[in-house]
């Protein structure tokens, strides 16, 4: 019609007609909408449960708007992220790859606040419409799904396209994303973002994104080893003098040296690390003492580390999901990282064991995939110690075991799709 507004779109893009896939989705929405279940093949599952998320918390998908923050806090959060050594990276590995003339990058903090924005202008102008903008904290609990928000509960590169974005005001967008972890500590630094036009987004963003969140913690990871490269030159004189067994490890328990042990990858330290005694799972009783850039860990007891008494697993914090261990020796804390909350999870509910194949049925819905199962309780293992044992894989006997969850069922580890997990949010 003469006069009336037209659709903004960056110059050189073409709108194509609506497909069936789209329809189906935005049909799928409007089911979930009314209060029924969308249809397993109207849409993923990933979609459906943050649907389903949104809709619990009253999430209006007219009026959601992300929170607003201060913007002269995003100078300190900047600062505090861990992402500011890695922007060079982002931008050179993403703006220029993928149509710089129609999207722009986006990196939030592990709390979804937008920390930086940069790319097309345009796009930049149609994003000022819809507060995708800095300083604005695009959380799935305020606005819906969406590309930031759902990355970051998810934990892992995730594409939100069209009408699969909760708020309508957003289906003009297509939104690929991929959590930025920091490799010394598992701990989630947040979110990298590619954005624009639904019409423009191929299938080679979410690859392109989820690259670039790899380079960009290999060179966390580069950085990390050469800090840790350091503390072996100041450490390995001290330790070639020690009587016994001790190691030299930086602050998140990665080993740079050590004497009279093999010398295990990493330490599992306490949170809040401090000198004095300690008991760490693997080891048993130790003294800690500080060194330049880390600690000095020393062994106390020769016969092996004691058996835990009580095991507390809280999974109230989605972002968070953490362990603390208790003993005759003392207690001891620690994050978890998402595989290895629901390892723990599936092992409190089924406190009788579980074979591999029996695991990985309830973690992946295939009970032939044992080998990652395997390969990942070896891992819990080496962490915990005796907390957990195998033959069948259970917490070991004599272990309390408290599982605290969070009030929302749906809050139950949003990161996963794992059928115990699914199972359990919906009661």
């Amino acid at each position: 019609m003469e006069g009336a507004e037209q659709p903004f779109r960056p110059r050189g893009t073409t709108v194509p007609r609506p497909v069936p896939e789209t329809r189906s989705i935005a049909g799928a929405l409007e089911q979930t909408l009314s209060g029924s279940p969308a249809e397993p093949s109207r849409t993923r599952t990933l979609i459906s449960e943050s649907w389903r998320r949104a809709l619990s918390r009253g999430v209006n998908p007219d009026h959601a708007r992300p929170a607003a923050g201060r913007l002269a806090e995003i100078e300190r959060r900047r600062e505090g992220s861990g992402l500011l050594d890695v922007m060079p990276v982002l931008r050179e590995t993403l703006l220029p790859s993928y149509d710089p003339q129609a999207h722009i990058m986006l990196v939030c903090d592990p709390d979804g606040v937008v920390l930086w924005r940069e790319g097309s202008r345009p796009v930049i102008r149609k994003a000022d419409s819809t507060d995708l903008v800095q300083g604005m904290q695009w959380r799935e609990h305020e606005v819906g799904t969406n590309g930031l928000g759902l990355s970051l509960v998810a934990r892992k590169p995730v594409l939100v396209h069209h009408s699969e974005h909760f708020a309508r005001s957003l289906h003009w967008w297509s939104c690929a994303a991929a959590p930025v972890q920091d490799p010394r500590s598992g701990r989630l630094l947040g979110v990298v973002d590619l954005s624009g036009p639904h019409q423009t987004m191929g299938p080679t963003a979410l690859a392109l994104v989820a690259a670039a969140a790899k380079v960009a913690e290999g060179e966390l990871r580069q950085r990390h080893w050469a800090t840790v490269n350091r503390l072996r030159a100041t450490a390995s004189p001290l330790l070639a003098r020690l009587p016994g067994q001790a190691l030299a490890v930086d602050p998140h328990g990665w080993v740079a040296a050590a004497v009279g042990l093999a010398p295990p990858e990493r330490v599992a330290l306490p949170k809040d690390a401090a000198a004095g005694t300690v008991w760490l799972p693997a080891l048993g009783m130790c003294a800690l003492e500080p060194l330049p850039g880390g600690w000095l860990v020393q062994p106390q007891a020769r016969e092996g580390p004691p058996a835990p008494g009580r095991v507390v697993l809280d999974l109230r914090r989605a972002a968070a999901p953490a362990v603390t261990v208790y003993g005759a020796s003392g207690d001891w804390s620690r994050e978890l990282s998402p595989r290895h909350a629901e390892l723990l999870y599936v092992l409190a509910v089924r406190p009788e064991g579980l074979t591999a194949a029996q695991l990985a049925a309830q973690l992946f819905a295939d009970p032939t995939r044992t080998v990652t199962v395997r390969a990942e309780l070896s891992r819990l293992r080496r962490t915990f110690g005796t907390v957990v044992d195998t033959r069948p894989y259970r917490f070991s006997d004599g272990v309390q075991v408290e599982l605290v969850l969070p009030e929302r069922p749906d809050d139950l580890l949003p990161h996963s799709v794992a059928p115990v997990v699914l199972a359990a949010r919906r009661g």
